[in-house]
């Protein structure tokens, strides 16, 4: 048998010393809702018929004891040979970069058009203006954003390379798969402070959510 029940483990070398798992995100949802007025949140990975995520809120107590409640939530762990598949994918110099409206507003357009077409054209300009478009043999809708603003990358970080120089009213633009727009928009709890797109013209269109200390990235490629 084991002489220990927790063990230090290490990477394989120092550049992979960590490890990829998947689980189902209600499962941990549940098991944090007990924590939010914790004193102490411990998460560990343990082996429990099978590999587990084990999370341990201390809860507070009357008495000089503390109450601790334990939640095993069922992990697979990703082999190695397929960390390629989960890496953060690379992102071209972006041709645009402008802050989102009001998410709940977006929603909302964004919900009524997915009735009207699959697909749906967002464009920006470095004047702060946005457009959604929705474009069918049938009809055509757009809806318009002015005053949105402009994040300020630092042109030293080179991110934003393809913007230098650019025609502050031009348009980028890239038709993205409304469904997925519309994913994004209804499954999006967190409420953040700041919500912006980078959109690189015809190719990709990247989200980024920031709410405090945590950072929320998502990618839509274009349709062709």
């Amino acid at each position: 048998g084991n002489f220990f029940d927790e063990f230090q483990m290490e990477g394989v070398a120092a550049e992979h010393n960590e490890i990829y798992l998947e689980l189902v995100p209600e499962n941990l949802s549940r098991a944090l809702k007990t924590a939010q007025s914790a004193k102490a949140v411990k998460i560990k990975l343990t082996n429990k018929h099978c590999p587990c995520l084990r999370v341990a809120v201390e809860l507070p107590s009357l008495s000089s004891s503390s109450r601790i409640v334990t939640h095993d939530i069922p992990v697979g762990v990703i082999p190695r040979r397929l960390w390629n598949d989960f890496r953060e994918p690379s992102v071209p110099d972006f041709d645009v970069s402008i802050y989102l409206p009001v998410l709940k507003t977006m929603k909302s357009v964004v919900e009524r058009m997915k009735n009207l077409s699959n697909s749906i054209v967002i464009e920006a300009n470095l004047s702060g203006e946005m457009n959604l478009k929705i474009e069918t043999d049938l009809v055509s809708v757009t809806t318009h954003f002015k005053d949105l603003g402009n994040p300020p990358w630092a042109s030293e970080d080179g991110c934003q390379s393809s913007a230098q120089g650019r025609d502050l009213e031009s348009m980028a633009e890239a038709r993205i798969d409304i469904k997925k727009l519309q994913q994004l928009l209804a499954g999006q709890q967190v409420n953040p402070t700041k919500a912006l797109c980078n959109i690189v013209s015809k190719r990709i269109v990247h989200f980024i959510l920031l709410h405090e200390d945590v950072s929320l990235q998502y990618f839509i490629p274009a349709l062709a």
